[in-house]
């Protein structure tokens, strides 16, 4: 229908005029244009260029006249192009405004930082209130841990073991991190709200080194990972693992690195350990800055699953089974590794928790 007559890039910006002074954002104004001039529609970013010198109160339609000198990515149109953006979503990568802009990513970080003084933050979360004894407690094992490292070097973070168990469901929302949004410096940091997970959802316990994922063990649907459960991994999953792919580590002798919960401190569990020779590596109560599949693993392993929904169990092992090459494949499991710049941290905070380590 729209066949019958010519618009012109001046009917566009007069439409575009028009519907920003009746308040419509870019993007309902770029859809309304497509629909109607389809390829010869202008493109998004110039939508939000226009919309912003109309704002600014700029009423012509016609382009300016061009000076003997450039104008500047960081000029005036665009940091009201930018803003723009921001205005319809707060989640926007620096990536994504400049894709939608045309202009460089450079440019969009100085745009934010320096002409809107925004910066991108996300709420802060800390898993426990740690008293002072329990602080002292996390300063004194970071302490003891970094000057055995200074000792022994790396062949000391090589025998670590880490384990540690997690839900893997068939449904998780994005991380805070991934709706983190744009604000200026003054404006206060966002509260984000918890959504709900799926029900649909199985227990694993994973086993990880310096060289990547060991096991990854599926806890059948309605049995609980007690001590019994846990004591059957250590000696049927985790020992063979460790003897099929790290035989040197049995010669070197395993460090087992797990959290305080009942079932890792189990009296039969220390009797596995001990039969095989294994050190427990100290770790201070209420610490998963200071446990590498909680800071690492886990955080790497459900990262790409968060906002897939998947049908059934079978679906979802499938696709950690997947991830989980990808990690191994990539190296992108340095959790071991990093612990001494975790205990370093844990040190210049006096024992409190770090934000970001």
């Amino acid at each position: 229908m729209a066949h019958f007559m010519m618009i012109t890039h001046d009917d566009q910006r007069s439409y575009i005029k028009i519907e920003c002074a009746r308040g419509k954002n870019a993007t309902d104004i770029h859809n309304a244009l497509v629909e109607v001039c389809g390829e010869a529609a202008v493109d998004r970013s110039t939508v939000s260029r226009w919309m912003a010198r109309f704002r600014s109160g700029e009423g012509s339609i016609q382009d300016e006249e061009r000076s003997g000198r450039p104008c500047t990515a960081s000029d005036e149109q665009h940091v009201a192009a930018v803003s723009e953006l921001l205005e319809e979503d707060r989640r926007l990568t620096c990536d994504e405004i400049a894709y939608e802009l045309g202009i460089s990513h450079g440019t969009v970080v100085t745009i934010l930082t320096k002409k809107l003084n925004m910066r991108r933050v996300v709420a802060r979360w800390v898993p426990h209130q740690l008293s002072e004894s329990e602080k002292l407690n996390r300063l004194q094992i970071a302490r003891s841990l970094r000057a055995r490292y200074r000792r022994e070097g790396d062949p000391f973070l090589n025998r670590i073991v880490a384990v540690d168990e997690t839900w893997m469901r068939s449904y998780e929302p994005e991380l805070k991190s991934q709706s983190s949004e744009w604000h200026r410096s003054s404006s206060p940091r966002p509260v984000k709200f918890r959504r709900e997970q799926s029900k649909l959802k199985q227990m694993m316990i994973f086993a990880y080194d310096a060289e990547g994922v060991l096991v990854a063990d599926r806890v059948p649907v309605g049995e609980r990972v007690n001590k019994h459960y846990y004591e059957q991994f250590l000696r049927g999953k985790l020992r063979p693992a460790i003897r099929k792919k790290r035989p040197n580590l049995l010669q070197q002798g395993v460090i087992v690195l797990h959290d305080n919960a009942s079932v890792h401190k189990a009296s039969d569990v220390a009797d596995v350990l001990e039969q095989y020779g294994w050190e427990v590596l100290p770790h201070p109560a209420y610490s998963p800055d200071m446990s590498p599949p909680d800071y690492d693993l886990f955080n790497i392993l459900k990262k790409p699953l968060r906002g897939v929904r998947f049908k059934d169990l079978e679906e979802l092992s499938a696709a950690v089974t997947q991830e989980i090459k990808r990690i191994n494949k990539e190296h992108l499991a340095t959790g071991i590794k990093d612990l001494v710049h975790r205990w370093e941290s844990v040190i210049n905070h006096k024992g409190d928790y770090i934000e970001r380590a």
